[in-house]
């Protein structure tokens, strides 16, 4: 037993530092990070503007309490909502907070209507966190094991089914749909063009909220700074953490329109949410996507590397699909292929596998053509030489 409660299975390698889309273990063997701390890591490890930030920042002023004014916390405000076209930011410390945030919103915007027993359309297959409401939320039973009772107000249809969203018009008690424009934990599924556009119009012709789980998607990954500016629409709420920060623990409840003034002081807080700390390592993040257009590098290096593995596993048997948009990419097999994991490190690449099945490529948005050939020739290596269980 050690001292660390026992809530992750590890992988045997520590890394001591980083730098660039290459981290580096105790032994200093270099690791190019494909899965960028999920996805956490948008700018790669120890950015030189997001360090610099967090070091002034640091000897100036860390912490204080959200019953006072902070500078960085309105300029981060500002900033996110001038790239995402939103009106208002709450500010917390992960994404599954942001995601609180976001259903505490649609429960109190049903009340003030009325509506004594609020409803939240989600997703199969989706995942919102781990704290209970998101937990509930989430649609993988076996996240949820052991965790009963769950909470009450979720409504759970198909991912990207619009039909079974629509078969809900007539419940009164629906307030909101909650769900991520690519699922990154249930399988790097992926939304058809149009559908955000088709599902906003649902949702206006039923007064419901529009709410987009970017945890993931959001910062960049996708190509465009928010995966719904892919579809032109906005939504009313939209939660993002992950790339936020660049490894400063941040997340962001955004909300528009009506959605912008349901909550009023003393509905919801968080005691470290956007500190001046993680918000002068945001704000150099954001300004840096910008200004090094790592978007456009995002759509450009996740084409290439898409392609590319398509094109070497063309006559796999083990392929089943190469999916994903920009720097976001799943590669599914038709076998259970967790073991790749191991074998992707021992050639000093850092991937994930999720559902089984996918191998998921999360790499940084500051990833080079070189670094995207090593990705490229190193999963179709594995996958190569992949032996399935059973086969």
């Amino acid at each position: 037993m050690t001292a660390i409660m026992n809530t992750y299975g590890r992988l045997p390698v520590t890394f001591s530092h980083g730098k660039g889309v290459f981290l580096y273990d105790t032994d200093n063997k270099a690791y190019l990070d494909a899965i960028s701390g999920i996805g956490v890591n948008a700018l790669g490890h120890c950015h030189p503007a997001v360090s610099e930030a967090i070091k002034q920042q640091a000897d100036t002023l860390i912490h204080t309490s959200n019953l006072y004014g902070i500078a960085k916390q309105q300029a981060l405000a500002e900033l996110l909502c001038d790239v995402s076209g939103m009106d208002n930011v709450f500010f917390a410390n992960s994404g599954a907070e942001a995601n609180e945030a976001a259903i505490k919103i649609a429960r109190l915007h049903g009340h003030q209507q009325g509506i004594n027993s609020p409803q939240i359309i989600v997703m199969d297959n989706a995942f919102h966190g781990r704290t209970m409401a998101t937990l509930t939320a989430t649609g993988n039973a076996k996240v949820q094991e052991g965790f009963a009772p769950l909470l009450a107000g979720f409504i759970r249809v198909p991912f990207g089914d619009l039909t079974a969203i629509q078969a809900h018009s007539n419940n009164s008690d629906v307030v909101a749909v909650l769900m991520e424009p690519i699922q990154g934990e249930g399988g790097l599924h992926v939304l058809a063009d149009g559908y955000l556009a088709e599902l906003r119009t649902v949702c206006d012709n039923n007064n419901w909220l529009m709410m987009l789980d970017e945890v993931q998607t959001g910062n960049g990954r996708t190509g465009r700074y928010f995966a719904y500016q892919h579809d032109g629409i906005l939504p009313d709420v939209v939660t993002t953490a992950k790339g936020l920060g660049n490894g400063a623990p941040i997340g962001a409840c955004l909300a528009q329109g009506k959605a912008a003034q349901v909550l009023a002081p003393g509905n919801h807080g968080s005691t470290y949410g956007g500190n001046p700390l993680s918000c002068a390592a945001a704000l150099a993040v954001i300004n840096t996507i910008q200004s090094q257009q790592l978007c456009a590098n995002a759509t450009t290096i996740g084409q290439y590397i898409r392609e590319g593995i398509s094109q070497q596993l063309a006559d796999s048997p083990h392929l089943k699909e190469v999916r994903g948009k920009g720097l976001m990419i799943g590669i599914e097999l038709h076998s259970p292929c967790t073991e790749l994991v191991h074998r992707a490190r021992e050639r000093g690449v850092l991937i994930n596998v999720t559902a089984g099945s996918v191998i998921r490529l999360l790499p940084p948005l500051i990833t080079s053509q070189q670094d995207a050939d090593t990705i490229i020739n190193t999963v179709a290596d594995i996958v190569n030489d992949f032996q399935p269980q059973n086969s």
